[in-house]
């Protein structure tokens, strides 16, 4: 990996700025089956949303591609908190990068008791899922309300050492807002953004195209809005030393430097390993060389230096 493409990130160091993006590649193994891919082109790896109980998830359709991009509404399908425990964390290879858990619960006290038994477990940090805008209970409020999203921020807090993580929903008011709350409960690091809500629907039955009606929607297509939402946390966040993992519609290595100029400490990948699953080792390459081009020795020299035309 090159030198200046390590970053530290919530006290962790990572071979690069790239995250793996919860849900987009499963318990962490799946995409090491495809000739030419590599965990260590990564820094670290969102795990598939975890919830106490084992869920079925969403009836079909799940997923369904839209213009530049694709809506989803998986519903949290996972095998339980005690089954990713006990069968999937021991099973993974930690030296090729790191793992983050990312959790969601249907109530403030599931957060609370998930987070306790991950802290018991050698993963390296948790990512609370707060934003989840397709489960019908749980995920869009909780996310939604700043004082809500302090209390589970709060509740997992005081169940862990680990680093938390934070994943913030586009879908409110002031996002800003929800993340000064979020610091104030004591989450290390920001998510920034989770999928809008989405509908498409088939004209011959006329009826949404996805089981659950309404899904999230990622890809290059909500790329312009999480700019700006990181730009927006990022002016809360940077007060506090808190960093931010900019994500939505990253495609390229361009796309990755203008989320670090907005205020994104690492970049988040997802979507987009569904068309070009070696990516990551494109955008690595292409951060690289913006960097040295800009005599610019690290990441963290790049981060928040947006010059705005004027102040919004």
């Amino acid at each position: 990996m090159l030198n200046n493409l390590k970053t530290l990130f919530c006290g962790l160091s990572l071979n690069s700025p790239i995250v793996l993006l919860s849900g987009c590649v499963g318990f962490g193994e799946e995409y090491t089956r495809i000739d030419g891919f590599s965990n260590t082109d990564v820094g670290a790896i969102c795990l598939k949303s975890t919830t106490l109980e084992p869920r079925l998830g969403n009836i079909p359709h799940r997923v369904c591609e839209t213009p530049s991009g694709m809506i989803n509404a998986i519903g949290l399908q996972n095998p339980g908190t005690d089954v990713v425990i006990n069968d999937i964390i021991p099973n993974l290879d930690k030296t090729e990068t790191h793992f983050i858990i990312n959790i969601s619960g249907s109530s403030i006290e599931e957060y609370g008791e998930i987070t306790k038994r991950f802290d018991n477990t050698n993963i390296d940090a948790i990512e609370i899922n707060i934003s989840c805008p397709n489960v019908r209970e749980g995920g869009v409020t909780f996310g939604n309300d700043p004082d809500i999203s302090y209390r589970v921020v709060d509740i997992c807090r005081k169940n862990t050492s680990k680093p938390i993580i934070t994943k913030l929903s586009p879908n409110q008011t002031d996002i800003a807002l929800n993340a000064q709350r979020c610091i104030d409960a004591g989450t290390d690091a920001l998510a920034v953004i989770n999928t809008l809500m989405g509908m498409s629907i088939d004209t011959k039955t006329k009826k949404p195209i996805i089981g659950n009606n309404q899904g999230g929607l990622s890809g290059p297509a909500i790329k312009p809005i999480a700019l700006l939402k990181v730009h927006q946390v990022y002016q809360v966040s940077k007060h506090y030393n808190v960093p931010i993992i900019g994500q939505g519609g990253i495609t390229t290595a361009n796309d990755a430097i203008e989320f670090i100029i907005a205020g994104a400490a690492t970049i988040g990948i997802g979507t987009a390993l569904f068309y070009d699953p070696l990516v990551c080792h494109k955008i690595n390459d292409g951060i690289s060389e913006y960097l040295n081009e800009n005599n610019l020795n690290n990441i963290g020299d790049l981060v928040g230096i947006l010059e705005l035309n004027y102040s919004i």
